[in-house]
């Protein structure tokens, strides 16, 4: 009896320490995950085709895709595939979303023709994100206001979510097209349009 009792405070005393080491992982991979989203925004927008805004945004895309696509192989290895659209997209609102932003998405809706728009009330990589325009950008090009040139850069940050959604998605066996609505920061809207 002494010797199960002993046995069992062992055990839960290594599964205690697991449990922080797998929360200390998290949290260092979480800050990483944050600065190499801000280097990656800022190498491509900045500095790899600062003049071609469009090209940048399809290859933070591409990278989003890829990493949604491997995300999707590990997060569903041991799930049976799903049986409809609204499950997958119930599965990243739920489970997916859980895992990577450490939270559920907040609100889904659906026009059940193929159109899904998930909610992000508090979206991560957004909270420390600011739209407000900077006086020295708007001296520096009067034809563009300075507030869509803040909300133009801010949605550079939303291809790569986009691609990962869309990369999950494509690994489902689900094409679509992702876009990404911010109407009030950190509040972010993924709108999915399921490809017929």
């Amino acid at each position: 009896s002494f010797v199960c009792e002993a046995k069992r405070s062992c055990v839960d005393r290594e599964r205690r320490k697991e449990t922080h080491r797998e929360r200390m992982v998290r949290e260092v991979a979480e800050s990483c995950v944050d600065t190499m989203l801000m280097e990656m925004v800022a190498m491509y927008s900045g500095r790899f085709y600062a003049n071609k805004p469009e090209l940048a945004a399809r290859r933070i895309e591409a990278i989003g895709y890829q990493v949604g696509h491997q995300l999707s192989e590990r997060y569903t290895m041991e799930r049976p595939r799903f049986s409809d659209h609204l499950e997958a997209i119930k599965f990243i609102c739920k489970d997916f979303w859980s895992e990577v932003f450490k939270k559920q998405i907040d609100n889904l809706k659906t026009n059940h023709r193929g159109t899904f728009v998930l909610q992000d009330n508090k979206f991560r990589w957004l909270s420390r994100v600011s739209i407000e325009p900077s006086p020295e950008k708007e001296t520096e090009d009067p034809s563009t206001p300075g507030e869509s040139k803040a909300a133009q850069a801010v949605s550079m940050y939303l291809y790569f979510p986009c691609g990962i959604i869309r990369g999950v998605l494509s690994n489902l066996g689900i094409p679509c097209a992702v876009s990404a609505d911010i109407s009030s920061l950190p509040t972010c809207s993924f709108v999915i349009r399921v490809k017929a």
